[in-house]
């Protein structure tokens, strides 16, 4: 176990902050389910399991099947997705992975044509906000199913 002080504690202002971002998004008009599809894949790809753990569960509790849960990691091969989707988790990955390469013109453009571009600015700032909360959880190292105040 960690005995690490958590930022909620230690800055909590700045922990605010990431919790003003994450209203923000939320009142883009994002999706719900779109937001979750998001989070749950920023999350595997930066390996933070409290994140992961949480919004699985709350992505079940509004009615997303195990199914479209579990292939969130080999989306390209599963026809459960709609092309918006797609185009989401496509701009999720680049972004979350922005060392590698940066955003394509390709998976933005495409975003761009599917959702519109406020939609697709939206999609980018919920990337944005679970990334900083996974690497908030991750360096913290809280623990999956953590009984703090995180959530």
């Amino acid at each position: 176990m960690s005995h690490r002080k958590p930022t909620s504690e230690l800055t909590p202002n700045a922990f605010a902050a990431v919790r003003e971002l994450e209203k923000y998004v939320a009142s883009t008009g994002l999706d719900k389910v779109h937001y979750k599809l998001i989070k749950i894949r920023a999350s595997q790809i930066n390996g933070c399991g409290f994140c992961l753990d949480m919004h699985a569960r709350q992505a079940r509790e509004m009615g997303v099947t195990e199914q479209r849960i579990y292939m969130l990691s080999a989306w390209r091969e599963a026809n459960i997705y709609t092309e918006e989707e797609k185009a989401i988790l496509a701009l999720t990955e680049q972004v979350t992975l922005i060392s590698q390469g940066g955003v394509s013109d390709e998976v933005y453009g495409k975003a761009v044509a599917l959702l519109g571009e406020e939609y697709t600015k939206a999609v980018v700032m919920g990337v944005v906000a679970i990334s900083a909360w996974n690497r908030i959880m991750i360096t913290d190292e809280v623990a999956v199913n953590a009984v703090e105040s995180y959530v």
